[in-house]
């Protein structure tokens, strides 16, 4: 089973890379693979060019076999949606299941996604949830999904359409606060990986 992690990634962070790696260990993944965004839609645009974020990608997973860059978003260009995306994964990986990972903040707006059946009838989806954080109370989103709820060890053996909850690491870090920290001159070491930190000095990213 290949997961699938979409972001701005402006820039990416520790919290992006544990979460995803905490549910690769809960599921059993085969590959993470991150999707960086190409226009955003529900979202003020990324400060990064896009080739910017892909080199900081390539930077944070260098050498971890689990990571796969995948920047399909950033190559067709125009408004991404998640759906679009995962249709042309499912025509690249016919016989692959596809788990799209998921924080609670992005699972809460899922019905203002386009088409969020059209989503499920593609991929299973990971709700990583960290410790202490409570399941959205919005009656449209608890219908569709909560009739779908596997456990986790259930998932790889389900095509599409099933959802399980994961655990993940509470680490507290916000690519907007990072930029804000480079932005007043702060050192935003430990937040990301020093790889990453070296390029946006490099490249006066965020200053």
């Amino acid at each position: 089973m290949i997961s699938i992690l979409g972001g701005t990634f402006d820039p990416i962070h520790h919290g992006h890379l544990r979460i995803a790696l905490d549910a690769a260990e809960v599921l059993g993944l085969s590959e993470i693979r991150l999707i960086p965004l190409g226009e955003a839609v529900h979202r003020a645009p990324p400060i990064a060019s896009p080739q910017q974020r892909l080199e900081m990608l390539r930077l944070a997973t260098a050498g971890h076999p689990l990571y796969r860059i995948d920047d399909r978003e950033i190559r067709r260009g125009g408004p991404s949606y998640t759906i679009d995306t995962l249709r042309l994964l499912r025509a690249d990986l016919p016989g692959e299941t596809l788990c799209l990972l998921l924080g609670s903040d992005a699972y809460e707006g899922f019905m203002q996604w386009r088409d969020p059946e059209g989503i499920l009838a593609l991929a299973n989806l990971a709700i990583l949830f960290r410790p202490g954080e409570d399941r959205p109370q919005d009656e449209q989103l608890t219908a569709l999904t909560m009739p779908r709820l596997y456990p986790a060890e259930i998932l790889a053996t389900q095509p599409a359409g099933a959802i399980a909850e994961i655990p993940v690491t509470q680490l507290d870090i916000a690519s907007s606060d990072i930029r804000q920290r480079i932005a007043s001159g702060r050192d935003p070491s430990w937040l990301l990986p020093a790889p990453v930190i070296d390029y946006i000095r490099a490249e006066e990213l965020y200053r």
